[in-house]
């Protein structure tokens, strides 16, 4: 029986594990790397601090403006569903195609290596050991997420505290460091540096808080969704930012900006200069990293393989897409598609290469469902809005500036592999018609199994 929105899954994920799924998704491996990035592009630490400020003010006037659409529609995918209410099938099929494709399969592919690289820091692996380890862990993954929306949950809720504590006390222990620089703010401003190097720096940053819109695919699931959506999205967003704030101010604080930059394990290396971990330091970030990157593949498999049922679910996709398991209420075949994809891409060579190449393929979509938030209001004005943006329209005028940026400075940069991408997402073009012309008269729905 399908619930007043439509939903045949029953609602039992908390709100504190919408949370986590929203804090293990966004928090993976970039942390980890992307400070050094920055510090080579920002080379003092006031602007560094900065950078980050704005990456998280981004993020959270994303998710402020996503909760009114969250609360107002709580149905399985999340960016899909909105995308199909407020611009109809096609650009809601060509999101779900391009998470097909390449998005979710090549992110799966790209945190199950990094786990299982990291893993062969204390059992060693060889290359074809790392891609063989890196596919088990998506299977294992894969059965955890088909056994049950609590069981993985409960899984997701474990590991992505463990994970956020270890980085939020590594950030406070980094104010222990020996022979630390001590200097945060001072010069808050490169000498002769231009204004655009803040843009450039951005965009790394930018990457590793990609996923505060992930937690509304499992919408259909959530109990309560009208009020807890809208709160996780905001608390998850707020999280993130605090962590990533501690961790930076702690690193600018034990490592000189131009220590920063040349250190490419810089969590190891600030890990290193603490009295009180002794010599387990490099043992410790390998350790937080594994459990980093298990958190986020497992919300990657959660909610993906929603995205993937709520399109058959809506007749965009396979109908056999939609089935639940009678046994465990969960997106089965989804799930299994899902699992496939990124075993296959897992064990292609030069994945992870194409995982941060089609990264950008989502930002068009961001954009365009910040933009129905004013699409439905004026289409739909007595729509239940339990929780409305707050801020608007400036809220997300502001992500909507953020979003142009981030694809502009793509196209003007890397104008190749962004043709790549988007010609990859137009090809679902054709596809979606081809398909409409040989479903034309089914029902636009699928039953429940």
């Amino acid at each position: 029986m399908a619930d007043e929105w439509g939903e045949r899954m029953p609602r039992s994920v908390s709100l504190l594990q919408t949370i986590a799924v929203s804090v293990g998704i966004t928090i993976g491996s970039g942390i980890f790397r992307v400070p050094a990035t920055v510090a080579a592009q920002l080379p003092a630490p006031g602007a560094i601090l900065l950078c980050w400020v704005l990456g998280g003010i981004i993020a959270l006037c994303g998710a402020l403006t996503v909760a009114e659409l969250a609360a107002a529609l709580p149905r399985s995918g999340g960016i899909f569903a909105y995308l199909l209410e407020g611009y109809g099938p096609l650009p809601a099929f060509l999101f779900g195609w391009t998470e097909l494709i390449v998005i979710r399969a090549a992110a799966l592919g790209a945190i199950a290596t990094i786990f299982a690289e990291y893993l062969g820091y204390f059992v060693p692996l060889t290359a074809t050991e790392v891609r063989e380890t890196a596919a088990l862990a998506i299977a294992i993954v894969g059965v955890i997420n088909y056994v049950g929306v609590q069981r993985a949950a409960t899984v997701l809720s474990v590991s992505t505290a463990a994970k956020y504590a270890v980085l939020l006390a590594l950030g406070l222990l980094a104010f222990t460091a020996s022979n630390a620089h001590g200097a945060l703010l001072t010069p808050a401003w490169p000498a002769g540096a231009q204004p655009w190097l803040l843009a450039s720096a951005l965009i790394p940053v930018m990457w590793t808080y990609d996923g505060w819109a992930d937690a509304t695919a499992v919408a259909g699931e959530i109990r309560n969704p009208q009020r807890n959506l809208p709160l996780a999205l905001i608390a998850g967003a707020l999280a993130v930012m605090l962590v990533y704030l501690v961790v930076n101010v702690g690193f600018l604080f034990a490592l000189a900006p131009a220590e920063m930059a040349q250190s490419k394990l810089i969590a190891a290396t600030v890990a290193a200069r603490i009295p009180l971990l002794g010599g387990i330091g490099a043992a410790l970030v390998a350790a937080a990293v594994i459990v980093s990157a298990f958190s986020s593949l497992h919300a990657s498999m959660l909610t993906g393989s929603r995205i993937f049922f709520a399109m058959a679910d809506r007749g965009l996709f396979f109908r056999v897409a939609a089935r639940v398991s009678a046994r465990f209420n969960t997106p089965s075949v989804a799930i299994g598609l899902a699992s496939v994809l990124g075993v296959i891409y897992v064990l292609q060579n030069d994945f992870a290469q194409l995982a941060d190449r089609f990264i950008l393929g989502i930002w068009p979509f961001y954009a365009l469902t910040v933009a129905a938030v004013f699409i439905l209001r004026r289409r739909r004005p007595t729509l239940a809005r339990p929780y409305r943006v707050w801020g608007y329209p400036l809220v997300p005028a502001i992500f909507l500036l953020a979003s142009a940026f981030m694809v502009l400075n793509a196209l003007f940069t890397d104008p190749r592999n962004t043709g790549v991408t988007f010609a990859i997402i137009l090809a679902g073009v054709p596809v979606f018609w081809l398909r409409r012309r040989a479903t034309r008269g089914a029902p636009s729905s699928s039953v429940a199994v």
